[in-house]
C-alpha cells in the first residue's frame, strides 16, 4: 500500500454534541491528508437509530467548520462515492453480509431482547459475563444449532433476526498498528458480534468495513477505543475477500481528565469548569446545556493548538503552530502511545497567544459587536485604539469588554477600598489644578501629558502616587486599567474634564 494514494476519512456519530476528542480525531486525519496530498472524506455513521439526536449532524458540521477543519469529499462536499450518510447507503450492507452467510463466515440469530437478558442475568448470578461465542451459540436460537427446516420456517413467520459474525475458533488474527506496533488477538477471546440489526441496518463493524472499502480509505485513524474492534474488522476485510486492501491502523491515545484519571467525558468538562466541547450544545429533548470553547471566547487557533499536542510530539520545543505548520510538521509516526491529559489553564494560555497575535483591527470588530448589544455605539478606530492598550491583560474574548469597559462609559460607582486610601484632605485640591492643567494641554497625548503632569507633581514635591491614584479612581471608578497617560489620550480631552467634573462632585459627597 506504499504507493496507495492516501485517503482517510472523518466518521462521527449524530448521537450528541461532538467532543473535543473528536475533534482531535478530525484534525489528526486532517493533518495526515493534507500532509500527503490526499483526500479527506465526512462519513456520518448513523446507522444506529435508537441513538440518533436531530440536530447532531448539523453541529457536527459547524463545528469542523469553525475549527478550520475542511472536507474534499463527503456529506458537505459529495464526491464519486456518494451517498456519504451511512442510513442512504442500507442496501448496499445486506449485499456483504450475505457473501459472509454463504461462505459460512456469519449466521442467522434469532434470540430476543428478553432471552438475551435472561442469559446475562443468570450469568451475573454466578458473577460472569454472558458472551454470545463458539463455547454456547451451538445451544443459543440461531441458524447453527436449528435446522434448516426450522430456520426456513422461522424466516417464513417473519420471526427477527440478526446476523451475526462467526469467530473462528482457535485463530490468531494479527495486524500491525502505526502507533501501538504488532497486535495479536486469539479468535478465541472474541464474541460473536452482530453485523446486521433486526431492521435491516448493519452495525459500525459491517458498515464501517464496507464502505472504507467502497470508499477507497488507505489510513484508519481513530481513537485507541476502537483497537478491541480491529481485529473483527481484519476478519471482515479477509472474509470479503479484500485481504489485500486492508487499511493501514493507526489508534491515538486517549483524551485524559486534567488530573490524568480517566477519559476526558462529555460531562467533565461544565463539571470541572471547562468546555468540553467546540461550540455550545443544547440537547433537543432534555433541553441540557453545555458550554463551548466558541461562545467561552477561545479563537478556533487555539483549540487546535492543544489537540493537536495532545498525544503527538513535534520533536522541536516549538508550541505555537499555524495550521499550515502542523501539516508540515505531522506525522503519524510521532503520535505517542499514552494518554494525554487535557490541561485547560494551557488551553486558556494558548489563547492568549493567538489574542496577542491578532491586528488590534480584529479584535475591534469584536469588541464593536459586543458594544451594541449594550446599546454603545463607536467607530472601529477608536475601539482599535483601546485594544491595542488593554489585550495584552486579555486572555479570552469576553475580557476585552472586562477590561476597557471604562473606555465606552464613565463609572458610575467608586471602590469604596479604593477610595477611602486614595483620597485625602488635599487630594481634592490637586485633582483641581491638574484639571486646570490638562484643560490648557494643546496635545493631549501621552508623550505630551507625561512630562507635563511630571513636572506640576516635582513642583508640589507629593510623589506621583498621590495624584495618580485618586485620578485613575476617578477615570475608572477602581485601581485597574492600562496606563494612565495613555488611557487619557485615548480617552481624549473632553471625556477626561468631563469624568473629573464627576468625580470632585460625587467622591467627596460619598466620604
Amino acid at each position: 500500500m506504499s504507493n496507495q494514494e492516501v485517503r482517510v476519512r472523518f466518521a462521527p456519530s449524530p448521537t450528541g454534541a461532538l467532543h473535543i476528542g473528536g475533534v482531535r480525531t478530525a484534525l489528526f486525519n486532517y493533518l495526515f491528508a493534507k500532509k500527503n496530498n490526499g483526500t479527506y472524506i465526512l462519513r456520518i455513521e448513523d446507522t444506529d437509530r435508537t441513538r440518533y439526536v436531530k440536530g447532531a449532524e448539523e453541529y457536527i458540521i459547524e463545528s469542523l467548520a469553525w475549527c478550520g477543519i475542511q472536507f474534499d469529499e463527503g456529506v458537505t462536499s459529495g464526491g464519486p462515492h456518494a451517498p456519504y450518510r451511512q442510513s442512504e447507503r442500507k442496501d448496499i450492507y445486506r449485499e456483504y453480509a450475505d457473501i459472509l452467510l454463504e461462505n459460512g463466515q456469519a449466521y442467522l440469530a434469532f434470540d430476543t431482547p428478553e432471552e438475551l437478558d435472561k442469559l446475562r442475568n443468570e450469568a451475573e448470578k454466578i458473577k460472569r459475563t454472558f458472551t454470545y461465542n463458539a463455547l454456547n451459540r451451538v445451544q443459543l436460537n440461531n441458524s447453527i444449532a436449528l435446522s434448516e427446516a426450522e430456520v426456513n420456517e422461522k424466516i417464513a413467520l417473519g420471526t427477527p433476526y440478526v446476523i451475526r459474525y462467526r469467530m473462528p475458533d482457535d485463530h490468531w488474527i494479527e495486524f500491525e498498528d502505526i502507533v501501538r506496533g504488532r497486535v495479536e488477538v486469539n479468535a478465541r477471546t472474541l464474541d460473536d458480534k452482530i453485523l446486521l440489526k433486526a431492521d435491516g441496518m448493519p452495525t459500525y463493524h459491517l458498515a464501517n468495513v464496507v464502505d472504507d472499502h467502497l470508499m477507497e480509505i488507505s489510513h484508519v485513524i481513530r481513537g485507541e477505543e476502537w483497537l478491541p474492534s480491529t481485529p473483527l474488522h481484519v476478519l471482515l476485510y479477509e472474509g470479503l475477500g479484500w485481504g489485500e486492501s486492508i487499511p493501514h491502523f493507526a489508534h491515538m491515545p486517549l483524551t485524559l481528565k486534567p488530573d490524568g484519571q480517566g477519559k476526558l467525558s462529555k460531562r467533565d468538562g461544565d463539571r470541572l469548569g471547562f468546555p468540553v466541547f467546540p461550540l455550545s450544545w443544547t440537547h433537543p429533548e432534555t433541553a441540557e446545556t453545555s458550554s463551548g470553547y466558541r461562545e467561552a471566547g477561545y479563537f478556533p487557533e487555539a483549540l487546535i493548538n492543544i489537540l493537536a499536542l495532545l498525544g503527538w510530539n513535534p520533536g522541536t520545543e516549538q508550541e505555537i503552530f499555524s495550521m499550515e505548520e502542523l501539516v508540515e510538521a505531522f506525522s503519524l509516526d510521532r503520535i505517542v502511545k499514552a494518554g494525554s491529559r487535557f490541561d485547560p489553564e494551557k488551553a486558556r494560555w494558548f489563547n492568549h497567544q493567538y489574542m496577542m497575535k491578532k491586528p488590534d483591527g480584529e479584535l475591534a470588530e469584536y469588541l464593536q459587536s459586543e458594544l451594541k448589544t449594550r446599546g454603545l455605539k463607536f467607530d472601529l478606530e477608536y475601539i482599535a485604539n483601546v485594544i491595542s492598550l488593554v489585550k495584552e491583560r486579555a486572555i479570552l474574548l469576553p475580557d476585552l469588554w472586562e477590561q476597557s469597559w471604562f473606555f465606552f462609559q464613565a463609572p458610575d460607582s467608586f471602590d469604596e477600598k479604593v477610595m477611602k486610601k486614595a483620597w485625602k484632605e488635599d487630594t481634592f485640591q490637586h485633582i483641581s489644578d491638574v484639571q486646570k492643567l490638562l484643560a490648557s494641554q494643546v496635545i493631549f497625548s501621552a508623550d505630551a501629558l507625561h512630562p507635563a503632569i511630571k513636572e506640576w507633581v516635582e513642583s508640589r514635591e507629593i510623589g506621583f502616587g498621590k495624584l495618580m491614584n485618586p485620578l485613575r479612581l476617578i477615570l475608572v471608578g477602581a485601581n485597574l486599567g492600562p496606563g494612565l497617560m495613555d488611557m487619557m489620550e485615548v480617552l481624549g480631552k473632553d471625556e477626561v474634564l468631563k469624568r473629573i467634573n464627576t468625580g470632585l462632585v460625587d467622591i467627596p459627597a460619598m466620604l
